[in-house]
């Protein structure tokens, strides 16, 4: 019988931080997997260690035990070169915080990985501004960070994760830092990478109605993974996560 290898997959995955002398088990035996051109949100309460397993599959950081592969390629066999490349071709990576250079416009912000990566400058900078096009921010491509708004910071990130044409991209609260309309236009981009471009997409959020966007989202407590359900209902999703732990009003 023919089985499909995920694009994403972890077993066994534990991460230990020392903290003042004390050892911490952010993630304790994460066994994961994701299929391609699936859209996953990861939730759980402040400290479940959502960030810390999206660090390990970006391979921005390394587990203490336990394997993750993507595409059946396993991290640990990979020198850091490899890694790097792993990294820069085929993971784009969207922050909370936008992280773009505030001297540089959105098309030199967008364009910098191919700099870093020294691809074809001419070819790149024809993909920036298809990307910024279809984010809605052709008319922006010359304005700063500083005169474009939160959501559309945000946009030109999405656009420089996929200038390199990733094969997943991971989002840390994407929408945590915007307004209600701003974070349902980031939403509707990245469900888009999923349904329309077939890229794996992987979330985590704190905020139930981000999370019912995804086909599926994984509930994390003290490092574990304590159950799932299928997207597509805010109720489903708040009877879920309250269960596990209540929502501040």
């Amino acid at each position: 019988m023919f089985v499909r290898t995920p694009v994403l997959e972890t077993a066994g995955l534990v991460k230990v931080f020392g903290l003042d002398g004390i050892d911490v088990r952010a993630l304790d035996g994460i066994d994961l997997r994701i299929e391609a051109g699936e859209m996953v949100a990861i939730m759980g309460p402040s400290g479940s260690g959502k960030s810390t397993l999206l660090h390990i599959l970006g391979a921005l950081d390394t587990p203490t035990e336990g394997m993750v592969a993507m595409a059946g390629e396993r991290y640990d066999g990979l020198d850091d070169d490899a890694l790097t490349r792993l990294r820069r071709d085929q993971i784009g990576f969207v922050f909370q915080f936008f992280n773009l250079l505030p001297s540089l416009t959105a098309e030199e912000n967008v364009l910098l990985p191919a700099l870093i990566a020294r691809r074809g400058e001419a070819e790149m900078r024809r993909r920036v501004a298809e990307l910024l096009g279809r984010v809605g921010l052709a008319d922006r491509a010359e304005h700063t960070p500083a005169e474009l708004s939160g959501g559309q910071q945000q946009r030109v990130s999405i656009a420089r994760s996929l200038l390199l044409e990733p094969e997943v991209v991971l989002a840390d609260e994407p929408t945590g830092n915007l307004d209600t309309r701003s974070g349902r236009e980031i939403l509707k981009i990245l469900r888009g990478l999923s349904t329309d471009d077939g890229l794996t997409v992987v979330m985590v959020t704190h905020d139930p109605r981000a999370a019912a966007v995804a086909d599926r989202i994984v509930f994390l407590r003290d490092g574990k993974v304590v159950g799932e359900v299928q997207g597509g209902s805010t109720e489903r999703v708040l009877s879920f996560f309250g269960e596990l732990e209540p929502i501040e009003a």
